[in-house]
């Protein structure tokens, strides 16, 4: 098995035993459930500072531990003071090291786009991250089924909610091209090797729609492959290592934008 194939695994446990929690109903009885959401498509269309979304992740498989006592409330509120288009936050504790407390601990104290950054696997995952105050599910492509894609996508859709899709490679991309997707992330890492690929982004990104919203994720480690991968039709960037590995995450995102101005 390789790593996501660990985690797909460990994720449907995870699911299993929070359904014997909490039940569908409890979810749509949460205050957030109802709540109005924040489009990241429409705040990266309309971004003047380079289409960000800065990530908060305490550590990944990839890298190990990145910043495991990082405060989140301080972290994110920095991202949206620097004018991110969207945050994204991990909610994996097993594999990314997240505290239960971190999504809602974001979202109580900001008012932008969130996406939650996780596994999805299941429909209660859709139904618990509206409940959460989520504006944006990832689904990753590799890990699902093209039917659970579409109802995932539908489910989330209904709920008022965007859908990023993730995909990594050629098949990915013209297998889903009719998915009603929000956002389309091409993965510059390899998920199943853990290489980096820009190069090989750049190339996949040439078989979207000049209308897709394409966003860059992983890897992105300095101003010149961003700037390269923007020139090359991408409108947005998912980066989460190259700010957290900071003591002041915050502060390098806010140097960033500044130079892409």
């Amino acid at each position: 098995m390789n790593i996501l194939d660990t985690i797909k695994a460990q994720k449907v446990k995870e699911v299993e035993l929070l359904k014997a929690q909490f039940s569908y109903s409890f979810l749509e009885e949460q205050p957030l459930f109802n709540s109005a959401t924040h489009s990241m498509k429409k705040a990266i269309e309309s971004s003047v500072t380079g289409g960000i979304i800065a990530e908060f992740k305490r550590k990944s498989p990839a890298k190990g531990n990145i910043n495991l006592e990082a405060n989140v409330v301080e972290v994110t509120q920095g991202y949206a003071n620097a004018a991110v288009s969207g945050l994204s936050v991990l909610t994996d504790s097993e594999f990314f090291g997240a505290q239960k407390t971190d999504f809602r601990l974001a979202r109580k104290s900001n008012s932008i786009p969130m996406l939650r950054k996780d596994f999805m696997v299941d429909e209660y995952q859709i139904i618990q991250s509206k409940a959460m105050g989520a504006d944006v599910i990832l689904l990753i492509a590799k890990i699902l089924s093209k039917k659970q894609l579409q109802s995932f996508t539908h489910l989330a859709h209904e709920l008022g909610m965007e859908v990023f899709l993730e995909t990594q490679n050629e098949v990915e991309i013209l297998e889903n091209l009719d998915l009603p997707f929000d956002l389309i992330g091409i993965n510059n890492r390899n998920l199943n090797s853990f290489e980096v690929s820009v190069e090989n982004s750049i190339k996949l990104a040439q078989l979207l729609p000049k209308s897709s919203i394409k966003i860059a994720e992983s890897g992105i480690q300095s101003l010149k492959t961003l700037q390269l991968l923007k020139a090359n039709g991408f409108n947005g960037f998912l980066i989460g290592e190259y700010f957290m590995k900071e003591r002041n995450p915050a502060e390098k995102c806010k140097k960033l934008i500044q130079q892409l101005l």
